[in-house]
């Protein structure tokens, strides 16, 4: 059984609002050539290929049919996983680890644009007796979500809106965001009101993109990169299904993964051995309530942190450098992708303009979105 797995090389689009120039097929495809260049394989060399897919969104029925063409995995062995792109990551990792394969190929994409009814989509996860009948939105139940995250003490309105500020900003720094921005608490507190205390700026936006990630073995590592990131731990979970029987303040589900991902990776103390963090923003609160559900700061801890700085680039932890999902754009099964990929280009120093100096260990956490509550951590190093 091998002890680690190497990320030999990353292929990723543009992040963008819309992609009317381009197919699912044509986004993946841009991706994988720029894998499998950076690591020096053809299709032929990859032992699995891992898909990331959820047919629903999607709009067609046995999505992985369209992997198969543009990653060249036709007639290969191909795993599809209905969840984000980190749950495919793991099950990457684990075949890796089995010792009966060396290269093994993660994909994962958005076509959100395309996506022309979300909300009935997304509501379709919700259970069918109780909660689909009532035709819930996912900002509404996020507004619950955050009414209570807030009314336990937990953070404040403008520590929220703190994290709008510092992670639209970040993303001004990265050529490959959608929705960089200037701007101040006030405006993000006084943005349109969406379901309260929930505003239209405390929300990600959609966008399109694709990542495609080759991982191999320690073995054949030397052959493929000069710069080898190590995944030293993966971790996922889910939580209660249920609105009604889920706890509304806490990541259950992220701290459950947290730890197993830690325990895979020999980390005792997050937050002193982890030394920037791409975690989970699809809306603002939930930064500060991922950040502190993988122990990386204590109850009510984020949200003061970030209002004084500690999270900012220049901060003793930096949360989101990319700009997370509020600043690229909300990914859907695509958004752990596009988190691994910004912890990868760190740990290489290849982040340009937002390149944190002298990081070593990096952590990418996933969650699925409303309703679930279903969550995946990764931790790499360059070590």
């Amino acid at each position: 059984m091998q002890e680690k797995v190497a990320v030999a090389g990353i292929g990723f689009t543009r992040f963008a609002p819309v992609t009317p120039d381009v197919s699912y097929r044509e986004l993946t495809y841009e991706a994988a050539v720029k894998a499998y260049e950076e690591a020096g394989i053809e299709p032929k060399d990859v032992d699995s290929f891992v898909c990331t897919s959820e047919d629903f969104l999607e709009g067609y029925s046995i999505s992985d049919e369209y992997c198969n063409d543009q990653l060249g995995a036709v007639l290969k062995p191909v795993q599809t996983i209905p969840g984000d792109f980190l749950h495919s990551l793991a099950v990457g990792v684990m075949h890796i680890l089995t010792g009966h394969f060396d290269i093994v190929v993660v994909q994962a994409l958005s076509k959100a644009s395309n996506m022309k009814t979300l909300s009935e989509m997304v509501n379709f996860a919700l259970d069918p007796v109780l909660n689909r009948p009532l035709d819930l939105t996912p900002c509404f139940v996020a507004g619950l979500e955050m009414n209570r995250f807030l009314a336990e003490g937990r953070a404040t309105r403008e520590q929220c809106a703190a994290v709008v500020v510092k992670n639209r900003a970040n993303a001004l720094l990265n050529p490959s965001a959608a929705y960089g921005a200037k701007l101040t608490v006030e405006q993000v507190l006084q943005s349109e009101p969406v379901a309260e205390p929930l505003r239209s700026l405390d929300i990600a936006q959609n966008a399109d993109g694709a990542v495609v990630v080759v991982l191999c073995s320690p073995r054949i590592a030397p052959s493929l990169t000069d710069k080898p990131v190590w995944i030293r731990g993966v971790g996922w979970a889910s939580d209660s299904p249920t609105l009604e029987s889920r706890d509304w303040t806490d990541a259950v589900a992220v701290r459950l993964a947290a730890d197993m991902a830690y325990r895979m990776a020999g980390i005792k103390c997050p937050a002193r051995e982890i030394d920037f963090a791409e975690v989970n923003d699809e809306f603002s609160f939930k930064e500060l309530q991922h950040l502190e559900a993988l122990r990386l700061f204590g109850e009510g801890q984020a949200g003061w942190a970030t209002e004084n700085g500690i999270t900012s680039l220049e901060g003793d932890l930096p949360v989101n450098p990319s700009g997370g999902a509020l600043g690229v754009g909300h990914l859907f099964e695509c958004s752990g992708a596009q988190k691994f990929v910004e912890v990868v280009l760190q740990l290489r120093g290849e982040a340009g303009q937002r390149q944190l100096p002298g990081v070593s260990v990096g952590l990418a956490q996933s969650w699925r979105g409303v309703p679930t509550t279903s969550a995946a951590v990764t931790v790499l190093s360059a070590d």
